[in-house]
């Protein structure tokens, strides 16, 4: 089956920029519709072997080093191997390739045309109007060698010439050629070889030079100016009336060269003269010869002044005859330009033509509207002062609604502590019911650790206060955990680590950190990872940061913390069949979730125990409240006057009713039996929660404000971010599915991590995506927040 190959047109262009771009655009806009194959035929001009151009002007070839001639050669071939690459580029989707045209020193461009359309056998050739104008190609003018192509051309070549992008038309007429574009009008003119060289020197120079035109890289050689050119027009003038008259010279020259050829044709004498005869004859021929010779030596110095006259009036007549062809062009792209712009100026007065009518019909339409509008105001104004009888009707009954809103509040904390309550009493009930291994754990591989903790990589490990521990954050099974190394010495038993694990499996209690499983072979126990680090962090961290993680407590949170913690250690001593103590209570081992809810480390917690060991539980308790209180560590007993004096100004204004009786039950569980009757010898769970109650009564009714900390445990979990633990502003959508901080993971990213803070995997990529959606949930859940009643 034959295949139809693409139709070749070749596109004949020059060095001019503009003129190769335009003449490849209307060929493919002329051929748009059918498949071609282009083929740039590129008369570049080729390195000069005389001179060179450098700053300095024009200088000799041989005043330059060969290393600088191989670069300029370079910089050139460079040069037009980029135009051909944006020519090709240009072409877009339709093939092309280029074929350049090397020089031939005795062969002109436009002959070299002929035997190319013959060789290649062209029968479509797109000619740009200049591609003949080089003068290093020894050719003839860019008119004169387009029309030779075109009368020399065989029969079965289609032939277009462009001039600055438009379809002009070569035309003979009485001896004269014509150049007109595609409407009509004549763009060049080329006269027959009998035109008067004298008219044409004084068309060339006695026009009016317009002192606008830009120019030419040839009058910037010639240093020329229009006063210049106009004395060189009078000298040129002066120049061709010497050339008029060199048809009378001639007569003189040939009349001499006849008379001298006339006295050689008679040197054969008569034999009959005599001696002094001859001897007279041949004084007189000699003296005229001499006259002769002398005369032709003046008439050829004559010849030789007019000579270097005429090489200096052609290069003056060439150089005006470059500066006029190249303003011609220019002129022909200017009204190609202005014919455009006029056409896109009619264009922008039809339009606005058409836009005024449309305002117009618009303004009669909005004067009809303005009319009515006046009706609907004169009928708004009425119902305004109904809508204002109806707004004072509502501002009554949203107070009402605020009271009712107080009221089912009050109710909501009562309905919670209930809960909480049921919590402790169910986690109570299903301890005493556990015998041996629990519940709600398992036990993990080696390789399961490992990865988790990426081989215990020291970027995962768990630092307190600035100080390492030998506790590791990792990821099983998508949830954060934290991996506890126990020790590993030689009284650490297999047995002793049993008995741990057993004891920590069947403790369950919402302020009691939860064990999730254990790991034999690494003698490692694995918890709930608590986002907020520990108590200690919060009371006497030396650093101080506006992220979430590293605020201050206030009063409020901590009174929560004790009356948690209270509750932890009560379940712990009424713990089933046999109480457990904790044996190492501060705040240390007090750790904090995101929410700030307080979770007991019971690693340490034992069964063995006496009425001392509960003892110590509750003086370790009393030194946590006066912790909690001043914000500093005590080593001895104060009265609760001292400690009032030195309550923790970060927490916020405390209550001093409230600080007075939480101080006083810490000096109660300080102070031993033998010393104060009233002291402690059981949690006091009921005095702590009396309190706690006391301080929620006087936060709802706003009494007392908070600090700038916000309070979170009401917060959504999904609204904060999972590195800075704060209600995120602008919340951005990573690739592990996790919304955080723009902030907080940008800065993850620039530290070199390329795994998720979630997940520990690695991202397949780290582009963030702005949650508009989580974003508008956080922002309305705070305005109804902050528009709440306090």
């Amino acid at each position: 089956m034959e295949i139809n190959q693409p139709e070749k047109v070749y596109v004949a262009i020059g060095t001019d920029w503009y003129d190769g771009f335009s003449t490849l655009q209307w060929t493919l806009t002329k051929w748009s519709n059918q498949p071609i194959t282009i083929v740039i035929l590129h008369a570049a001009n080729p390195f000069c072997k005389d001179y060179v151009y450098t700053p300095l002007g024009k200088l000799p070839i041989s005043s330059v080093s060969e290393e600088k001639l191989k670069a300029l050669e370079k910089s050139e071939e460079a040069m037009c191997d980029k135009l051909m690459s944006q020519y090709i580029a240009s072409c877009g989707k339709v093939k092309a390739e280029v074929i350049k045209l090397e020089k031939n020193e005795l062969q002109p461009i436009h002959k070299q045309m002929i035997d190319i359309i013959s060789r290649f056998r062209i029968t479509k050739l797109v000619m740009s109007f200049t591609f003949m104008k080089s003068s290093s190609w020894k050719s003839r003018s860019a008119i004169s060698g387009s029309f030779y192509v075109l009368r020399q051309k065989p029969d079965f070549c289609e032939m277009f010439v462009i001039c600055g992008g438009r379809l002009v038309c070569l035309r003979e007429e009485n001896d004269e050629g014509f150049v007109e574009d595609d409407r009509g009008f004549m763009v060049a003119k080329l006269k027959d070889k009998n035109y008067s060289f004298k008219n044409w020197i004084g068309k060339m120079f006695n026009e009016n030079v317009d002192n606008s035109l830009p120019s030419s890289p040839s009058s910037s050689r010639s240093n020329g100016s229009p006063h210049q050119w106009e004395k060189y027009s009078e000298e040129i003038e002066n120049y061709v009336n010497q050339l008029m008259s060199l048809n009378e010279d001639g007569e003189e020259i040939n009349i001499a060269n006849n008379r001298l050829d006339e006295n050689s044709t008679e040197l054969h004498m008569p034999e009959n003269m005599d001696a002094a005869e001859r001897i007279q004859i041949l004084k007189c021929r000699t003296q005229n010869a001499q006259d002769a010779i002398l005369s032709n030596k003046k008439r050829a110095n004559a010849t030789r002044e007019r000579r270097e006259k005429a090489e200096w009036a052609i290069n003056i007549c060439n150089t005006r005859a470059e500066e006029l062809e190249s303003y011609v062009n220019k002129e022909v792209v200017r009204n190609i330009d202005l014919n455009k712009e006029l056409e896109s100026k009619k264009e922008e007065v039809n339009e606005l033509q058409s836009e005024v009518e449309e305002k117009r019909s618009k303004l009669s339409s909005i004067l009809e509207l303005q009319k009515e509008l006046s009706n609907k105001l004169h009928i708004s104004s009425s119902a305004k002062s109904r809508a204002e009888v109806q707004l004072q009707k509502s501002v009554t009954a949203q107070g009402d609604m605020v009271q009712e809103i107080e009221e089912l509040r009050k109710q909501r904390d009562g309905l919670q502590h209930r809960i909480e309550f049921c919590r402790e009493k169910d986690a109570i009930e299903k301890v005493s019911k556990l015998d041996g291994y629990g519940f709600g754990y398992r036990e993990f591989s080696a390789e399961e650790i490992v990865a988790a903790t990426e081989d215990f990589s020291e970027r995962l490990r768990v630092k307190s206060d600035g100080c390492s521990t030998n506790v590791y954050r990792g990821r099983i099974n998508h949830i954060t955990v934290a991996v506890k190394m126990c020790n590993s010495t030689k009284e650490q038993s297999e047995k002793v680590f049993t008995t741990k694990v057993k004891i920590l499996g069947q403790i369950r209690h919402p302020n009691i950190l939860a064990m999730i499983g254990f790991c034999s072979k690494f003698n490692c126990i694995v918890f709930e990872y608590m986002h907020n680090g520990t108590l200690h962090d919060k009371l006497f961290s030396t650093e101080r940061s506006t992220k979430r993680k590293n605020q201050p407590l206030n009063w409020h949170a901590r009174i929560y913390i004790a009356t948690e913690t209270c509750s932890a250690l009560s379940f712990l001593h009424k713990a089933k069949p046999k109480p457990i103590t904790h044996g190492n209570l501060n705040p240390s081992k007090i750790l904090l979730n995101r929410n700030n809810v307080a979770k007991i480390d019971s690693s340490n917690a034992h069964w063995p125990y006496n009425e001392f060991d509960i003892k110590l539980d509750i003086r370790d308790y009393g030194n946590l409240l006066l912790q909690l209180l001043t914000g500093k560590s005590w080593d001895t007993t104060m009265d609760i006057d001292a400690v009032i004096g030195c309550l923790d100004h970060l927490a916020g204004e405390w209550p001093l009713d409230l600080a007075k009786e939480l101080c006083g039950i810490a000096i109660r569980c300080l102070c031993r039996n033998d010393i104060v009757e009233e002291s402690i010898t059981a949690m006091p769970v009921k005095e702590i929660n009396d309190v706690k109650k006391r301080a929620d009564q006087l936060v709802a009714n706003g009494e007392f404000t908070m600090p700038d900390v916000q309070e979170s445990r009401n917060v959504p979990g999904t609204f904060l971010c999972p590195i800075y633990q704060d209600v995120m502003q602008n919340p951005h959508l990573a690739a592990d599915g996790f919304s955080y901080e723009l902030d907080a993971i940008e800065e993850w990213l620039k530290t070199g991590h390329d795994t998720s803070p979630m997940t520990n995997l690695r991202l397949q990529q780290k582009l963030l995506t702005p949650n508009h959606t989580l974003r508008s949930l956080i922002q309305n859940w705070q305005n109804k927040r902050s528009a709440a009643p306090t």
